[in-house]
C-alpha cells in the first residue's frame, strides 16, 4: 500500500511542479526579479527531480520491501515540502527568513537517498 501512496505522491508534485514551472516562466516573468526567478525555477527543478524520486522509490518497494524505503520516500516527501515550498514562498514574498528552511529541506533529500541507496545495498538479490 505504501507503494501507491508514494506513486500518487510522486505523480501529485510531478503535477504540480510542471504547473509552478509553467506558472514561473509565463505568469511571473514581469512580476519577479530575475533572483527571484532563479529561486522559483530552483524550487521546480528541485521539486520534479524528487517526485521521480518518489516515483522510483513505489516502483522499487515490492522488489525491496524495506523500511528504508518507506522512510526514505517520507524524507523526500518533507524535504520538496520544505525545500521547494520554502524557496515558492521566498520568491514570491521575499521574505529572507525562509531561507534557513530550505536547508533543512535539503537535509531530507539526502537522508532519504541514502536510506534508497541503502535500501538496494542490503535487498535481495534475484
Amino acid at each position: 500500500m505504501t507503494d501507491r501512496i508514494f506513486a500518487l505522491l510522486g505523480a501529485l508534485n510531478m503535477f504540480i511542479a510542471v504547473g509552478t514551472g509553467a506558472f514561473g516562466a509565463h505568469g511571473l516573468k514581469a512580476r519577479l526579479s530575475a533572483e527571484m526567478l532563479a529561486v522559483w525555477q530552483t524550487a521546480v527543478t528541485y521539486q520534479m527531480a524528487h517526485a521521480l524520486g518518489l516515483l522510483a522509490i513505489a516502483a522499487l518497494m515490492p522488489r525491496f520491501g524495506s523500511s528504508l524505503l518507506t522512510t526514505g520516500g517520507w524524507l523526500m516527501f518533507f524535504g520538496i515540502v520544505l525545500f521547494s515550498g520554502s524557496l515558492y514562498v521566498l520568491a514570491l514574498t521575499n521574505v529572507r527568513w525562509l531561507g534557513a528552511i530550505t536547508p533543512i529541506g535539503g537535509l531530507g533529500f539526502l537522508a532519504g537517498w541514502l536510506l534508497v541507496a541503502l535500501a538496494a545495498w542490503r535487498g535481495p538479490t534475484v
